[in-house]
């Protein structure tokens, strides 16, 4: 069968239907033939198709390895396909690591393709050994559960599941391998693998070089990864599976199980992962800074300084791998960033791009303010949430309330209490010569008393040196 000019060759001439109802009498191996793919004629697609994802995902270096890159560019251009991307809830927020398997099904949904996020509720209990040198510790079932509802909340910030043309769909592996038994799993799943060739799978093999080795448990993730991807290949036509580097041992052990079980295609594209400065795994437990998803865990503030704090010689490759800028927007960005790094351009885009991404606008707009504190600007219309958030990085002290009280403390002793100056003598020369800020307004009178009437929402003084020196004074009883 031809489809959009090229020609897919595949392994079984019946439908997928068939093939799910016979499953049991198939052969291992089929000769090839011409299978029908479920996909929509040219003339009736009405989502906008981009023909050049491919191109546009090598651009932004995010593809690592496929398990044939050729077909699937004539698979993408014949029309839309289905493809997945799991999650295992192994924590009850997703990090920022997660954001690149999140923007990949979105960048396949705004081409007009498929997306399915998965929540491993069955995978999570087990662990994927990939990426780490010594064994997770079990979830139990009801933390499990708790942190399957968190993560379902946070994809549905990133992928449309009310679209009219290519809604996405959420899943849970532990609705269909909860019910299979410890022996059918074995007859029906098991037996397709050989132990030589998982062995020799990345994951497995560092593992088992470490001093921990591997336990039977992650041992078998593999074959649970693969039957997730058999379970969507048959009942959601599901065609491809992308994931990070790590998971790429995993990824090729489903597309050989649907040929075996099915004798049908599929497909495998792994990004590469984003690592901390000392090359481990971006991630809450292997590096990165644990930077979650959750603005309970990490407030949009340090979100978004996360971000912007990103080092020059990344910050281009961050916008391509991390926005949904185009090419046209991101090459002047890096364009400015070599010109004139100062301006800090590129970093201001990344972070703008990604924190309203992940918390939205409104919080974007918090974030942008609550950063101009430490850079002099206004504290009107900030909340204390976002100020405290803020203060936090300055040095904080402790002051009597009663000190303000009545007439209140004189502004020298202040700055010399909050260890802004080491004497009443370098306090008085700063405060004339203007050096000294109130709240981020600047003292003029070297008299200048501060009272309870100065206390941001009745708790504290913002004290301040210079352009950037700060400190805190804590007032509240």
């Amino acid at each position: 069968m031809r489809l959009g000019g090229g020609e897919l060759r595949l392994c079984y001439g019946g439908t997928l239907a068939d093939i799910a109802e016979n499953e049991s009498v198939l052969p291992d191996r089929l000769p090839a033939a011409t299978f029908p793919l479920s996909v929509l004629p040219l003339a009736t697609i009405t989502c906008p198709v981009n023909m050049n994802l491919i191109e546009d995902l090598q651009w932004r270096g995010l593809i690592a390895d496929c398990t044939d890159i050729a077909g699937l560019g004539q698979r993408l251009a014949a029309g839309p396909i289905t493809l997945y991307c799991g999650f295992d809830p192994t924590g009850d927020s997703l990090h920022v690591g997660h954001l690149m398997g999140q923007l990949m099904l979105r960048r396949f949904q705004l081409a007009g393709h498929h997306p399915i996020p998965l929540a491993g509720g069955a995978t999570g209990m087990i662990g994927d050994p990939g990426g780490r040198s010594t064994e997770r510790n079990l979830l139990g079932r009801e933390e499990l559960a708790h942190n399957v509802e968190c993560i379902k909340r946070q994809l549905a910030k990133f992928i449309d599941f009310d679209s009219t043309q290519n809604p996405a769909r959420l899943v849970d592996n532990a609705e269909w391998t909860a019910p299979v038994t410890f022996l059918d799993f074995l007859r029906d799943i098991g037996k397709h693998f050989s132990v030589n060739v998982m062995l020799a799978k990345d994951s497995v093999r560092s593992r088992l070089e470490s001093d921990s080795g591997i336990s039977y448990t992650e041992f078998s993730y593999m074959l649970l990864q693969a039957h997730d991807f058999l379970h969507l290949r048959k009942t959601h036509d599901c065609e491809l599976q992308v994931g990070g580097t790590d998971q790429y041992g995993n990824i090729t052990a489903g597309v050989d199980l649907i040929r075996k079980k099915l004798g049908v295609v599929a497909w495998g594209l792994v990004f590469p992962l984003i690592t901390d400065a000392a090359g481990k795994k971006f991630g809450k437990s292997t590096g990165g800074g644990s930077v979650w998803l959750d603005p309970a865990k990490t407030s949009p503030y340090r979100f978004y300084q996360f971000f912007i704090n990103t080092e020059d010689s990344m910050v281009v490759e961050h916008l391509k791998k991390f926005t949904l800028l185009s090419r046209e927007e991101i090459e002047p960005l890096a364009a400015e960033q070599a010109r004139n790094p100062g301006t800090r351009a590129a970093q201001k885009a990344l972070a703008r791009e990604v924190t309203t991404l992940v918390h939205g606008p409104d919080a974007l707009q918090s974030a942008v303010k609550a950063s101009e504190i430490l850079f002099g600007g206004t504290i009107e219309g900030v909340s204390e949430k976002v100020f405290q958030d803020v203060v936090g990085e300055a040095p904080t002290k402790n002051l009597e309330p009663s000190r303000l009280e009545g007439a209140g403390a004189s502004i020298i002793d202040l700055v010399v209490h909050a260890g802004l100056a080491p004497s009443k003598g370098q306090a008085r020369k700063d405060l004339e010569a203007g050096g000294i800020y109130l709240n981020n307004v600047r003292v003029a009178e070297v008299a200048r008393m501060v009272t309870t009437a100065d206390r941001l929402f009745g708790k504290f003084v913002l004290l301040r040196k210079g352009k950037r020196t700060y400190a805190v004074l804590n007032v509240h009883a």
